[in-house]
């Protein structure tokens, strides 16, 4: 079952759930499930969504991202750095 199914077909039961005379108890357990299925069902679907417009734009799914090290050689809060900017001054 797809999962366009899946979130129609609980959609018609949580719509139909008032009126079927189910008790209470079951009711509470049923919309409880319900709602983590259709949150699933939800996610799933906004991922593929969100991945095939990437592969539409020609954007890249992996992120492979670096940052480019300094090349100053003294360490960050050092007494060196603080003595040598009050030299110059």
């Amino acid at each position: 079952m797809s999962r366009e199914s899946i979130v129609f077909l609980f959609g018609i039961l949580l719509l139909l759930m008032p009126h079927l005379g189910v008790p209470d108890g079951w009711k509470q357990i049923f919309y409880t499930v319900a709602g983590a299925v259709l949150m699933v069902a939800g996610y799933s679907l906004r991922r593929s969504a969100f991945l095939r417009r990437i592969q539409q734009l020609d954007g890249e799914l992996k992120a492979d991202s670096f940052a480019e090290h300094d090349a100053s050689t003294t360490e960050v809060g050092s007494d060196k750095n603080i003595d040598n900017v009050e030299e110059e001054k």
